[in-house]
């Protein structure tokens, strides 16, 4: 099976999942990226400057639209790679490619992933997927929340389907020592992921326990802001925050912590998380999650089995859910313990991939 995946980026950090499609997805896989000029990846380029000159010549001759080029040349690269299926990632993507999609009269499925499914104006800009969801062979959502905001976009049901992520085996094989009073945290600091509430709820926890450690990772427009937030709680002791870090050092800070923590939030825009991936990967190296009842996250997050969870925007509960687990290390443990069990046998990569196998040879068949 020859398969072509369109994402908006190429290898952004923080999209290992779309990564673990290219990657882990069995059958030859055409990887195309970008938007206004889309490359296959491998190809220096998919067309020539002779060709392109032609077609240029021709789209003002015939007044054609602004697309053609780029439409012409696509379609002869799915046809020279002998395409049978299309993966597209983001809902936004698959709009923005639909009139090639039409064209090309392959299968395709398009896969939502947070912000496409959530962010009101986005949704509103894009006509509410109406065609996105006419056109698509299969249409996949990674919450349950997800799942009931397509279908209340207009999604048929038989199209729709549930398939949350899976962490990269490597965090299974975490053995978390509990070594350090420590929470960590990884994301993009952006308005859903409200890293400014992790640290409110931390500065409370530091009251009681002044030696603890509250560890985060990432990048993006709020992390100036917590920057900030962190030097006036004169917290600069126990805060420390990285930036962008590897896959291996996010394993090593999981492996000696007390618990991952995040407080995620539905931004003013709509903004949601899907399932994220940061906290899958922390359940399964096995340590307890501290977080919120926001979007995905209870799907794959069992309150009081798995970690430990607040109303979006109730920093006290968080604090005192931190201070849960400071209190007692063995229940920590035993959170962290059924939480790897959990993500062994539902939310596995190997169970992602497969399901999402199964849909291509299906809708191919």
């Amino acid at each position: 099976m020859n398969i072509a995946i369109f994402t908006p980026n190429q290898n952004p950090y923080s999209e290992t999942f779309i990564q673990a499609h290219k990657n882990f997805l069995q059958g030859e896989i055409f990887y195309y990226y970008g938007r206004k000029h889309i490359q296959l990846e491998g190809k220096s380029s998919l067309s020539t400057s002779w060709e392109r000159n032609f077609l240029n010549l021709k789209r003002k001759l015939f007044k054609k639209s602004p697309n053609f080029i780029q439409e012409t040349i696509l379609l002869k690269s799915l046809n020279k790679n002998k395409i049978d299926v299309i993966l597209v990632e983001y809902g936004t993507h698959a709009h923005f490619l639909l009139p090639l999609l039409k064209k090309a009269g392959l299968p395709f499925i398009v896969h939502f992933h947070g912000y496409d499914a959530s962010v009101t104006k986005v949704i509103k800009a894009h006509n509410y997927y109406e065609e996105v969801f006419l056109s698509a062979s299969k249409v996949i959502a990674v919450s349950r929340k997800m799942q009931e905001m397509l279908l209340e976009m207009g999604c048929p049901p038989e199209k729709l389907i549930y398939n949350v992520y899976g962490p990269h085996p490597e965090f299974l094989e975490v053995e978390p020592k509990f070594s350090k009073k420590q929470f960590v945290a990884i994301g993009r600091f952006t308005d859903k992921k409200a890293p400014y509430y992790t640290i409110l709820a931390f500065k409370k926890a530091v009251e009681n326990y002044p030696d603890i450690k509250l560890i985060m990772a990432g990048d993006g427009q709020l992390l100036n802001t917590c920057q900030n937030l962190v030097r006036h709680l004169n917290l600069e002791k126990q805060v420390e925050l990285l930036g962008v870090i590897s896959p291996e050092r996010y394993r090593e800070l999981l492996s000696e912590s007390l618990a991952f923590v995040q407080h995620s939030i539905t931004a003013n825009t709509g903004d949601m998380e899907g399932a994220p991936l940061a906290v899958l990967e922390a359940s399964a190296a096995g340590i307890p999650v501290v977080s919120t009842f926001h979007a995905g996250i209870p799907d794959v997050i069992l309150n009081g089995k798995t970690g430990l969870l607040c109303e979006e925007h109730d920093v006290a509960a968080m604090a005192e859910n931190m201070m849960a687990l400071l209190a007692d290390p063995d229940f920590s443990m035993k959170l962290g313990e059924a939480g790897k069990r959990n993500i062994k046998v539902h939310f596995s990569l190997e169970r992602h991939i497969a399901t999402l196998q199964d849909i291509l040879i299906k809708i191919t068949a």
